[in-house]
């Protein structure tokens, strides 16, 4: 089962463009991590998947961004800015 998993995990990122952080820093003050992304237990958040993410810093998310809760803003996606 983890094999089928890390094969899945390998094709996911080998078939989509690297723009965006699959893993990153939980956020300043959190324990938890932003939606999209997977506890490591540690000091990180995990995600399958690509996402264009940037920490709040205690701020309002830019416009064309949205909060993913945790310290993050995610890059909307989209003529209708659907995430």
């Amino acid at each position: 089962m983890k094999a089928l998993l890390a094969s899945c995990l390998l094709l996911a990122s080998t078939s989509l463009p690297a723009l965006a952080q699959k893993e990153i820093p939980k956020g300043e003050g959190h324990d938890q991590c932003p939606l999209g992304y997977v506890n490591t237990l540690g000091t990180t958040c995990v995600s399958p998947i690509h996402y264009e993410v940037a920490p709040t810093n205690g701020k309002a998310c830019l416009s064309g961004w949205v909060n993913i809760g945790a310290g993050y803003c995610k890059k909307k996606k989209g003529p209708l800015g659907v995430l």
